[in-house]
């Protein structure tokens, strides 16, 4: 009889495994990868926004592009909408549904890029902030857990994970595709830079 810890294990490996067949998923993928990198090379900026472990998710994705990831590079300017103060301000004069999309009037404009995260894709604030996105010429990314998710329509490119009933297979199929963005981006724009530091060599993981 499996333990509960192999069966969790063997699920989270079956939706890898369906991500990993869905061809569709994968050109998306690959696709987002480009826009970003192509964005990046303009100078133009990269936002970021989800709740929860979705807003940890869309932080991780921005300090790896603004700060290192697997290699040295210059920085690039990316920021999840995270501020406390923002954030609470903006929901207690506005209301929960506006404090991403404010954020973007903010500090949003054409050529920009939104990475919208939603397990369930039907966050209204997430929503709302990708048509606000749309609106002011911006590029949206979005990452859900099914492809006829309402915040699909106001994508420029969707990225689904189906992966079963729970959010948290979603959440981690997520964070695949973010570090594969990442790792696409440093590809693209870095080809010759990025090369590890000797001591990557000895020790390959960081904080």
């Amino acid at each position: 009889m499996p333990s509960h810890v192999e069966r969790a294990l063997a699920d989270a490996a079956r939706a890898l495994s369906m991500l990993r067949a869905d061809r569709a998923a994968l050109a998306a993928i690959e696709a987002a990868g480009a826009l970003l990198a192509d964005a990046l090379a303009q100078r133009h900026r990269v936002l970021a926004c989800g709740n929860g472990g979705s807003l940890c998710d869309a932080m991780h994705f921005a300090e790896e592009l603004s700060g290192r990831f697997r290699r040295d590079r210059p920085p690039l300017p990316a920021s999840a909408i995270a501020d406390p103060a923002h954030l609470s301000c903006t929901a207690n004069d506005y209301g929960w549904h506006e404090v991403f999309a404010r954020w973007i009037e903010a500090h949003g404009g054409p050529g920009d890029v939104l990475v919208a995260i939603s397990t369930s894709g039907a966050s209204p604030n997430v929503l709302r902030a990708a048509e606000r996105a749309r609106a002011r010429g911006m590029h949206v990314i979005a990452l859900v857990g099914r492809r006829d998710a309402p915040l699909a329509d106001a994508a420029d490119l969707v990225i689904p994970t189906p992966a079963g009933r729970w959010s948290d297979r979603v959440q981690e199929l997520h964070i695949k595709v973010l570090h594969i963005l990442v790792e696409e981006v440093e590809r693209r724009l870095f080809p010759g830079e990025a090369r590890p530091r000797e001591r990557d060599a000895e020790r390959p993981l960081h904080a």
